[in-house]
């Protein structure tokens, strides 16, 4: 019996970023933290829900032409904490790195507390969040103390 050699065919970008071992469900999340939308110009791939040893099923985002500043990299930690970036040039990895949570979390995440100092409209206070715990992911506000877990933010 012939077996087929099985792989999964995604585009190649010349130059740009792809983000992989996005937990599955989570890339339009990454679309939206890297700003992309209909009226981005340049290629962007998606890949949903696709198996993974490692993860059982994952997501990967490709950009072409785009770079990450360190707060994208910081959002992506919170939503996506297993993920990799790898940096494309002449459609060869030059750079891969995992992205890492930061042990202070400012002005990214909302606190859910209504009573929270930093929801306040009066009060010009950027959030600040501790991270409790990586995984599962749970972040404690400096002000109000309210614990926070993944499925809040």
């Amino acid at each position: 019996m012939n077996k087929e050699k099985k792989t999964l065919k995604i585009k190649l970008i010349k130059k740009g970023i792809a983000i992989d071992h996005i937990k599955h469900g989570k890339a339009t999340e990454v679309l939206g933290i890297l700003g992309i939308s209909n009226d981005f110009p340049d290629s962007v791939t998606l890949a949903m829900n696709i198996p993974s040893r490692e993860m059982g099923r994952k997501d990967i985002v490709k950009v072409e032409n785009r770079d990450l500043d360190p707060k994208e990299m910081n959002k992506i930690a919170i939503i996506a904490p297993h993920a990799t970036i790898n940096w494309i040039n002449n459609y060869k990895v030059v750079r891969k790195m995992p992205v890492s949570l930061p042990e202070e979390i400012i002005g990214i995440v909302r606190c859910p507390n209504p009573s929270c100092i930093t929801n306040k409209e009066r009060e010009p206070v950027k959030s600040v969040f501790h991270v409790m715990q990586k995984d599962p992911l749970i972040l404690r506000c400096k002000y109000c103390e309210r614990e926070v877990s993944e499925e809040e933010i």
